[in-house]
């Protein structure tokens, strides 16, 4: 019936008039049907409602690539348009009707930077759809390779921990050296020093160490094996002699502490992570002795530089978390700025109270351990209420005394400390000028009256708030080929703070 017609209602016909009044009601429902089969039939035919699904709409691959799936389906062709195919390849690029399921392939990402892209799915039907694809970096291999289950046998919180600590000591200018721990001229550390260290009154040991000097493929971010090894034995002569220890990564070229910046995110977020793997790993089986420090003096200018150093932190923590055995609670210590960080701003630990903070203090700095006068500021050879020199007052201080260092230690224990987050001044000190010098004060008994109330005064007010002080030492205090005590007085001073 082309071309036919119909509209308003169906007029009443009398389609079979001769036939009998008790047969009418039958044959009038064939009527009714045969008019219906006519006015379907005239019917215009409706038009098909377009439809495009894709799901899922975000995809985010591991950094060593991987495969997933995209369903896709509609009424009409479609096609995908994919800007990534140097690294994402799609088994098909286009359809028919129907349901279709599209793995896609995305390759190991080396580039040392996140990358992403987006999908777009176009219908001949005027539909569209949009599907982002991500994937994080991972520059390195992953050398987790035999996680173990977690083990928090006799691994205290880091409340507990600190408690234990009563006064640290650093191994400087050491396991930090380029070269190995005699680059910069220090012996070989022994046992027998270690046992000094400790009948010399402390019960703690930082190590700062560097690692990437250690490297035996760069391209792989491997360490040395052999220094790894070596640095465990070193770790072992403390945690054998009951000596809490703290390692870390320390300056090592500055390739952590002097790259907090955006740009340089994903590269040192990933050469952190295989570090800490290894290192972790490694260490994974000593007990609570040991904790591990993420870098050392981390330079930042800003909130995005310290939002960028707390996601280094967040690395280091996931590494170590993701080895197992006892490092799932080790008590772990990040470092920061206090003018930019806050405890809430810490990264997350899945393993509950096992943080720790840690800055250094050597304020001010022109008196503990400027050499020479510089354009900034000239060198202090006097501090302190009754240490000031009449002899030499342009060698007087005129900022850090006994007020702000108050001030900043206060700032220690009301930021981390009333909130259950332990705080270490991982170094501190303040060094003679004497004999030797190239500056020699003029008020010499003043200026070795002031060193010594220095370093009293700031041991004593930091354990009085509940910082535990390490002091800095590279020979000048204990002398390590010998294991004899170079300077008394200095020594004397430490110990004095702890009374």
């Amino acid at each position: 019936m082309k071309n036919c017609r119909i509209s308003g209602s169906i007029p009443k016909i009398n389609l079979y008039p001769r036939i009998q009044k008790h047969n009418m009601g039958k044959y009038t429902m064939i009527g009714f049907l045969i008019a219906a089969l006519v006015f379907t039939g005239c019917k215009k035919r409706e038009s098909v409602s377009p439809e495009l699904s894709v799901s899922p709409s975000e995809i985010n691959f591991a950094s060593e690539g991987g495969t997933a799936n995209l369903t896709i389906a509609g009424n009409a062709q479609w096609t995908v348009n994919n800007a990534a195919a140097a690294w994402l390849q799609l088994n098909q690029t286009s359809g028919n009707s129907g349901t279709a399921m599209v793995p896609l392939t995305a390759a190991f990402n080396t580039t040392g930077a996140t990358r992403s892209t987006v999908l777009v799915v176009n219908s001949s039907n005027g539909l569209a759809r949009r599907v982002t694809i991500s994937q994080p970096n991972r520059i390195y291999p992953s050398y987790n390779l035999s996680a173990k289950a977690p083990d928090s046998t006799g691994m205290s919180t880091a409340i507990q921990l600190a408690a234990k600590i009563k006064l640290g000591w650093n191994l400087g200018n050491t396991m930090e050296a380029p070269g190995g721990e005699t680059g910069w001229g220090s012996p070989v550390i022994t046992e027998s020093y270690i046992k000094f260290v400790k009948q010399s009154g402390f019960n703690a040991i930082r190590i700062p160490c560097a690692w990437d000097w250690h490297t035996d493929n760069k391209a792989t971010a491997h360490i040395d094996p052999n220094w790894l090894k070596r640095v465990k034995e070193v770790v072992g002569y403390c945690v054998n002699n009951d000596m809490y220890v703290l390692l870390n990564i320390h300056w090592d070229g500055g390739w952590l502490d002097e790259n907090c910046k955006l740009i340089k995110k994903d590269s040192v977020s990933a050469k952190l992570q295989a570090f800490w793997e290894q290192i972790a790993t490694t260490m994974r089986d000593v007990d609570e002795h040991l904790m591990f420090a993420s870098c050392n003096e981390p330079t930042t200018s800003n909130a995005e530089d310290m939002n960028v150093l707390l996601s280094y932190h967040q690395a280091f923590i996931n590494a170590v978390r993701s080895t197992g055995g006892k490092n799932s609670h080790r008590c772990l210590v990040i470092q920061g700025s206090s003018d930019l960080i806050s405890a809430g701003a810490f990264p997350t630990d899945p393993s509950p109270n096992r943080l720790m903070y840690e800055e250094h203090n050597y304020t001010p700095f022109q008196f503990c351990a400027l050499d020479g006068d510089a354009s900034w500021g000239k060198m202090f050879y006097y501090w302190g209420a009754g240490h000031h020199s009449t002899i030499e007052p342009d060698r007087n201080p005129t900022w850090g005394e006994e007020s702000e260092q108050t001030k900043w230690l206060d700032k220690m224990k009301s930021m981390f400390i009333d909130k259950n987050i332990p705080v270490l001044m991982g170094e501190y000190g303040a060094y003679r000028r004497g004999a030797g010098s190239r500056n020699v004060p003029k008020d010499l008994a003043t200026h070795n009256d002031a060193v010594d109330y220095w370093i009293t005064y700031l041991t004593k007010q930091a354990l009085a708030r509940g910082i535990k002080p390490f002091w800095w030492d590279t020979g000048g205090i204990l002398n390590r080929s010998s294991n004899t005590v170079v300077d008394q007085r200095s020594l004397d001073a430490i110990i004095a703070g702890t009374k």
